[in-house]
């Protein structure tokens, strides 16, 4: 027979009754508040005790927010599978801290196709898009400070406000194409017969055939 402990017994070594029944009631009480893991077959309301008592709240909406990562599909999907409030901000923490990087790369792509997309619908083609940026970048290079050229080509409408510039205040800025090149009458209006000039309007082609009789007759 085990040793009896000596906090159930009484100072002459018999059985102290009212210690042994304290005891286990304490006992009884601590037993009777514990809640255990519940098992494939429990119901609906011993999941819910557990839940509750392991820190899930009680509807999707009482996750904490995260304003990078926050979805109402992804908390009910926290919510399905059991994960605590606690559970939850680490998971937005290594998220933020492993997939920030890559959403930043690809929100900066996303920007650039963007821009892209709207200069080639301003300047008409790839081919006059390509022209007039290097001819922009000449003009920049040339006649603005550097920061201030590096801060309006940072967005498409600050590239669109250089042309626009280079083409008002410094007409005879030629681009690549035409740096250097002196055409005849002949040539000249044999230009203009191309659809460039008298249909699209091509401001670059529009520009060349202008400088070309500038510098033939002024």
């Amino acid at each position: 027979m085990d040793k009896i402990p000596e906090k159930f017994l009484n100072k002459d070594g018999t059985l102290n009754a009212d210690a042994l029944m304290k005891s286990y009631l304490e006992l009884e009480k601590k037993i009777g508040t514990m809640i255990s893991v519940p098992g494939n077959d429990a119901d609906d309301d011993t999941r819910a005790r557990f839940n509750r008592a392991i820190g899930v709240p009680e509807n999707p909406t009482d996750y904490p927010v995260n304003e990078l990562f926050d979805d109402e599909d992804i908390r009910k999907k926290f919510f399905e599978i059991g994960l605590t409030s606690t559970q939850v901000e680490k998971i937005y923490s290594i998220a933020e801290e492993y997939l920030s990087p890559v959403l930043s790369e690809l929100f900066a792509m996303q920007s650039e196709a963007s821009a892209t997309s709207e200069l080639r619908n301003f300047f008409g083609t790839d081919e006059k898009m390509n022209e007039a940026l290097r001819a922009i970048n000449t003009f920049g290079e040339k006649f603005l400070p550097a920061d201030a050229f590096n801060a309006l080509c940072a967005t498409p409408q600050g590239i669109q406000g250089i042309y626009k510039m280079m083409q008002s205040i410094e007409p005879n800025v030629e681009t690549q194409k035409s740096v250097s090149e002196n055409l005849s009458d002949e040539q000249l209006r044999r230009m203009m017969r191309d659809p460039k000039y008298w249909r699209d309007a091509d401001p670059e082609y529009v520009r060349k055939i202008e400088n070309g009789f500038k510098k033939l007759y002024s």
